[in-house]
């Protein structure tokens, strides 16, 4: 692959999906039931999520929607209002949650860096739970651009956020890589008229994401040998 950029998801591509998100989603429905068992089931049967096994479904809306949408399902169960208040909450209940690298990240941005490629970052989690995240793992620095689903460039599957990073840094789409774990993220890709690679350190299988990949890889660590010299 010819690249001079490369965009990122974060959460299943720079972060294991399974490792960091399915303790949190555990005890936000238990902070959120307070102690009602029947309440706590309906609420993870709206966000897909298997009590039993403390797992997601692969139709989550966790997995690849927003802080927004989950907040509406949540709030729908509840009976409650206030989606912007419970969306707020979310945001500061994943603050803290234990993040898992698929690879050593500070090296791998750093290796990637020196070949004079951009990076950023394009998630459907919040701009601020964003930099948040990267800042926690000492790696917001490295890249040129971040943004999440309410930076004002639209949300994944939209190619928004994906095309307002090759305009800010001067940057032909053709020449950008999109690399994620989910059809949101590749699709959004081939929208946007980049490469497009799908990584499996998320939920989604290989099959799932084939029809949407120029390329599938096992996690991140990868993209180096892929690239063009």
């Amino acid at each position: 692959m010819r690249a001079d950029g490369i965009i990122f998801d974060k959460d299943g591509t720079l972060f294991e999906f399974r490792a960091t998100w399915e303790a949190w989603a555990a005890r936000m429905l238990a902070d959120a039931a307070q102690g009602d068992t029947a309440l706590e089931a309906r609420l993870a049967d709206a966000i897909r999520f298997d009590r039993k096994v403390q797992a997601f479904h692969p139709d989550s809306p966790c997995i690849a929607g927003t802080n927004r949408e989950v907040a509406e399902l949540v709030c729908a169960v509840l009976g409650e209002d206030d989606i912007e208040g419970m969306e707020l909450r979310l945001i500061i209940s994943a603050q803290d949650v234990p993040l898992v690298e698929a690879v050593p990240l500070a090296a791998f941005l750093d290796g990637l860096a020196a070949r004079g490629l951009r990076l950023g970052v394009v998630t459907n989690d919040s701009e601020a739970g964003a930099t948040g995240h990267l800042g926690q793992t000492r790696i917001l620095e490295r890249f040129d651009f971040v943004a999440g689903f309410d930076s004002g460039h639209g949300a994944k599957p939209a190619p928004g956020p994906l095309l307002a990073f090759a305009a800010q840094l001067g940057l032909d789409p053709a020449h950008v890589v999109m690399v994620g774990d989910s059809t949101h993220d590749l699709i959004a890709g081939r929208r946007a008229g980049m490469q497009t690679v799908g990584v499996l350190t998320g939920i989604a299988e290989a099959p799932e994401l084939e029809p949407h990949a120029d390329v599938i890889l096992p996690h991140i660590g990868h993209i180096p040998g892929l690239l063009a010299p």
